[in-house]
């Protein structure tokens, strides 16, 4: 038996839980399932998303096993076991995927960002940064071959600074947020989410640093933009809230933490916020912008 034939027993054998065999064949192309598969995924979706993502990338690998169109669907089925806590599931799903798009483009090719960033982005998720930080760095690299100021550049750096910020390196994350910010501002504009997201990671460093004179406009100016955008009733809105509360509360300031605390309610759930920080720009399906 070959090596990639061992590889791709490996994986069929482990998707118990994503994914199955002998999926009948649709009427509904592989583009069309992915796309209303990522539609429903974005509003949290997930089990309606999950059998779609699946005939997508069965219907790719009877046609085209190796191409670049089924990388992206193994990307987004990854993604959507991800989201629904099955990360024993999506690994492989992601390891394939980035195999696909490094035989399809090279491992030095722009396109390779996505299928590399969310496999170091799950290696993070479980806690094995040794793992992710090559990963995030290769992206980063690649990345930047789009020009210094792509926003594709912001992402990766944002990621990475993410992965340093989680391990409290926070002197190696808060120059890489201040440059992702910067070229978000440039590239999106002041009012973009992102930018809201970039001024939340930031005022985070600065806030568990002590820093909370400077902490304080970033994190105020960060749910201004969300509140503007997004409105009242979001997460990333509700998150925002949450941090500046958690900023009053580390500065003894009750009074002024108890109106935002209260507010930080996640809408999907009723329930209050408690992590903070919004960290996130990276995953993401193949091609997709961060909002």
């Amino acid at each position: 038996m070959t090596p990639g034939r061992r590889t791709r027993l490996s994986i069929v054998s482990g998707l118990v839980g994503c994914f199955f065999l002998g999926l009948p064949a649709s009427a509904e192309s592989p583009v069309a399932q992915s796309n209303r598969s990522n539609e429903l995924s974005r509003a949290g979706k997930y089990s309606e998303a999950l059998p779609l993502a699946q005939a997508a990338v069965a219907s790719l690998e009877r046609t085209s096993p190796n191409s670049r169109d089924v990388a992206g669907a193994l990307n987004n089925l990854a993604q959507l076991c991800g989201d629904l806590g099955r990360d024993a599931d999506a690994e492989p799903l992601q390891e394939r995927a980035l195999a696909v798009m490094e035989k399809a483009v090279g491992l030095d090719s722009p396109d390779i960002a996505p299928e590399m960033n969310n496999l170091a982005a799950l290696y993070q998720r479980q806690g094995r940064y040794a793992e992710a930080e090559p990963l995030f760095k290769r992206a980063l690299a690649n990345a930047e071959r789009r020009g210094p100021g792509h926003p594709d550049v912001g992402r990766q750096l944002n990621n990475l600074a993410t992965l340093y910020e989680k391990q409290d390196r926070h002197a190696d994350a808060e120059p890489l947020f201040r440059r992702a910010l910067a070229i978000y501002q440039k590239a999106a504009g002041p009012e973009h989410p992102a930018v809201a997201t970039l001024l939340s990671n930031l005022g985070e460093v600065l806030k568990v640093e002590g820093r909370y004179d400077e902490a304080e406009p970033l994190i105020k100016r960060s749910l201004a933009i969300h509140e503007k955008a997004q409105g009242h009733d979001h997460q990333d809105t509700a998150r925002s809230l949450n941090n500046l509360a958690d900023l009053y509360q580390r500065e003894h300031r009750y009074a002024d933490a108890e109106p935002s605390q209260a507010r930080a309610v996640d809408p999907r759930t009723g329930r209050r916020i408690g992590s903070s920080g919004d960290r996130d720009l990276g995953e993401q399906p193949r091609g997709a912008l961060p909002g």
